[in-house]
């Protein structure tokens, strides 16, 4: 198994050991938290990429928690207030 098969295994596997949190968007929320969290900023450019690149060996719920995820490690533009 090479990294990127291992990443897509482990966020398989966290996604479904989150799945029965709530409503699939709350366990959505869960797992981007863990991995925004835990995985070294590395493993969350290579997910997200595959994510852009392909995603399909990713269950629906880790392809949500990434998008999720994703979304928030962008910058914040600068200049704009609440």
């Amino acid at each position: 198994m090479n990294q990127l098969d291992t990443l897509i295994h482990m966020a398989n596997q966290i996604a479904d050991n989150n799945s029965h949190f709530g409503t699939q968007e709350e366990a959505a929320i869960r797992v981007a938290a863990h991995l925004k969290k835990f995985w070294a900023r590395s493993m969350k450019q290579q997910i997200i990429t595959y994510l852009q690149q392909d995603g399909s060996n990713l269950t629906p719920l880790a392809q949500t928690a990434i998008t999720q995820m994703q979304a928030s490690l962008r910058p914040e533009p600068a200049g704009l207030c609440g």
